[in-house]
């Protein structure tokens, strides 16, 4: 299994479910920083219609192209069946983001053999190891 910071060096594309149009909210401010760095940004939400400068998917499965990581911004209960989606879609890791803990979503990331982050925050592990997309 590789770190939460190998995980962020590997991907450049990052599917964000859960993205918020609200600015005011850490599933707005998170995802625009990523993107500010220049990793990819995909946002899920069955609300919005673009965000980021991106089309917005209702589920992971709309998305046409591969993802490398699933960064999840829901509560734990509904990470389960999240983490199902990505294991669906070839995803090779998921992303809990801060405060979400889900032994069933780990466990099924740990049966599907992808690598699986929980309870800690993109934008603290890409500070903390100084990575960037940007050149």
């Amino acid at each position: 299994m590789r770190s939460a910071q190998q995980i962020l060096a590997d991907a450049q594309v990052i599917a964000v479910v859960g993205a918020s149009r609200d600015p005011f909210k850490a599933a707005h401010r998170v995802p625009l920083e990523m993107q500010r760095h220049g990793w990819r940004i995909i946002p899920v939400n069955p609300t919005a219609d673009e965000l980021f400068g991106e089309p917005v998917y209702r589920t992971l499965a709309d998305i046409p192209h591969p993802v490398d990581l699933v960064d999840i911004f829901r509560p734990a209960d509904d990470a389960v069946e999240v983490v199902r989606q990505a294991v669906g879609i070839g995803a090779p890791a998921v992303w809990l983001q801060l405060g979400i803990v889900s032994p069933q979503a780990r466990r099924i990331a740990e049966e599907a053999g992808i690598d699986y982050v929980e309870d800690r925050c993109l934008i603290v592990e890409r500070a903390a190891a100084g990575l960037t997309r940007r050149s």
